[in-house]
């Protein structure tokens, strides 16, 4: 049965991609191109009815981000997505660090729906829709 939509869970972290995109430089093609990508179960896709690379519209209670959906290419993992750091995963999630000093980039509620025809913002765009400027 095909969704909408899914609620699913988000987890940030580091790739070799994202590394080697951000030693490059953060303006970069190959840093926007490891960063602006979101990792999902073959299932959840299925769901979806998303194919590798197809936009996904990614909204928590921070804020919202296009990215390009891939599948996990290391096995299993429904219910949870994961997204390399960077701009685009900071844009949705929480600031807020409880006490310890650096917020938790794993575990935040992330609704996920297919968003084929919406562009993934550059890092010019991005800064300027998080900052005003």
């Amino acid at each position: 049965m095909v969704q909408e939509k899914l609620n699913l869970t988000l987890l940030t972290g580091r790739t070799i991609e994202q590394g080697v995109g951000k030693e490059s430089g953060k303006g970069t093609q190959e840093y926007f191109q490891s960063t602006t990508m979101v990792y999902m179960d073959e299932t959840d896709m299925n769901k979806l009815e998303l194919r590798n690379n197809d936009h996904v519209l990614l909204s928590t209670e921070e804020g919202s981000v296009v990215l390009r959906a891939v599948r996990h290419p290391r096995g299993a993992m429904p219910g949870l997505v994961y997204i390399p750091y960077g701009p685009w995963a900071n844009a949705i999630c929480s600031t807020k660090t409880t006490s310890i000093g650096m917020p938790s980039f794993k575990g935040t509620p992330v609704e996920v729906q297919p968003a084929l025809n919406q562009p993934i913002l550059t890092l010019k765009e991005l800064l300027r829709k998080e900052f005003g400027r």
